[in-house]
């Protein structure tokens, strides 16, 4: 009792019956045309004329209800007068491919529950009419009984007259209390129905959802570029840089040539830190720099001015390697020597590059230094292994060579060294 007396002072309800008022008045320019038929069959029964008007008045008010701008303004209006959370409507969007190499697939809204943005229509515009017809006669009423001894109500043969005094007073009071309740009564209806006509649908719900899942695994990729490059930017810099302050004097072309390598990698990291933060921000960004096995050789050479000593074997036809498979073998090369090259203890890390028509061979394997014993990798620092489980290196190279059906092996491989082998298959490649 108490909640429905709150609910008769509130302004939310007010607002919902002029929402549904609103929808009465914009349906009145469609009664115009809805009323040709009638016009035309001028032999018709009265009864006959005014259902051919429903009828094509509510044809008319669905075929409006299709647009999708339509539907659009009502969510904004329910979402104002009616203050019901809803969302924007789902419409085809094209998200960023999870390979960074342009658009990925469109996410379509679908098209199945279109029927019922005319529905909401058809029912807006009824409550509408229907509260206010109710509401003005009731609000007429309690204006009219209080003017005088004679003032009354009379409709379709039914009259109440009030002969002055407080009885018109109270009969008054009456008449403007269901009133209220009738607008109360319409904004609830309105409300019930909004989530269900105008709310997203089980097949827009699933849509959005894949949006979102397109749209994390997005951002997971991106982190793992991240990681990628601008780790073993950071780790290979910072080596190079103190062999270079420690050659300076003593041979100052390789210093020079170990700060041109600085310098090219900080630019290679600073294009892939644009990018990511172009993609987390939104904005419009081009094509997702790309590293493949034909810039193998490049990283190769910064890891030698980082001082490492670098014992390759490419083999097959690496350049027949093409789109993702490219990409991914060359990120995880790239995990694979940074790891090395931070957790190692120095001494020759060997790379394997075999590449056969049906399977990519990828193999990293560096000395972890005495006392290695058991290789576990359980942490950073040398002859710990290649990689410390707390970091995201062999998770995250997991993950990846998971997403191209690859198998992946990380440990000891004697008692002084760890070795990463990865096999993909070629088949799945882009």
């Amino acid at each position: 009792m108490i909640r429905g007396i709150r609910s008769l002072l509130r302004g939310s309800t007010y607002s919902g019956a002029l929402f549904a008022y609103c929808g009465a008045l914009v349906s009145l320019p469609l009664l115009p045309f809805a009323m040709l038929p009638a016009l035309a069959w001028r032999s018709a029964p009265y009864g006959v004329q005014a259902a051919l008007t429903l009828l094509v008045w509510a044809a008319l008010t669905g075929v409006v209800g299709l647009a999708r701008t339509t539907r659009r303004v009502l969510i904004a209006c329910a979402r104002r007068l009616l203050r019901v959370p809803l969302p924007d409507p789902a419409a085809a969007r094209r998200p960023a491919s999870s390979l960074g190499t342009g658009p990925g697939p469109t996410v379509q809204a679908p098209a199945a529950g279109r029927w019922r943005t005319p529905l909401w229509l058809l029912l807006h515009a009824a409550l509408g009419w229907t509260g206010a017809l109710v509401s003005g006669v009731l609000l007429l009423a309690g204006l009219t009984l209080p003017l005088g001894a004679e003032a009354g109500l009379s409709l379709y043969g039914w009259s109440v007259r009030v002969v002055g005094g407080w009885q018109s007073w109270v009969l008054a009071l009456g008449c403007v209390l269901p009133a209220a309740a009738g607008c109360a009564a319409v904004t609830g209806a309105l409300r019930w129905l909004a989530p269900r006509l105008l709310g997203p649908s089980s097949a827009e719900r699933l849509a959005l959802a894949a949006e979102r899942e397109l749209a994390l695994a997005e951002r997971n990729r991106l982190a793992h570029e991240l990681h990628d490059s601008i780790g073993h930017t950071l780790t290979a810099t910072t080596i190079q840089a103190a062999v270079a302050g420690e050659v300076l004097a003593a041979d100052p072309v390789a210093a020079r040539a170990t700060l041109r390598s600085i310098e090219e990698s900080a630019r290679a990291a600073l294009e892939d830190l644009d990018y990511v933060l172009g993609v987390l921000r939104e904005q419009e960004t081009g094509t997702a720099p790309t590293r493949t096995l034909a810039d193998l050789p490049e990283l190769l050479d910064r890891l030698r001015h980082a001082g490492a000593v670098v014992e390759p074997e490419l083999s097959g036809g690496l350049t027949q390697v093409q789109g993702t498979l490219s990409r991914a073998a060359y990120r995880i090369l790239q995990e694979g020597l940074t790891n090395a090259l931070r957790h190692g203890s120095g001494g020759p890390v060997e790379v394997r590059v075999a590449a056969a028509p049906d399977m990519l061979e990828l193999s990293v394997v560096n000395r972890t230094g005495a006392g290695a014993g058991a290789g576990t990798g359980r942490g950073p620092g040398p002859g710990r292994g290649a990689f410390p489980t707390s970091g995201h290196g062999l998770p995250g190279l997991a993950e990846r060579v998971r997403l191209l059906h690859g198998e992946i092996e990380a440990g000891p491989d004697g008692p002084q060294h760890w070795r990463l082998a990865v096999r993909l298959p070629v088949r799945v490649s882009a």
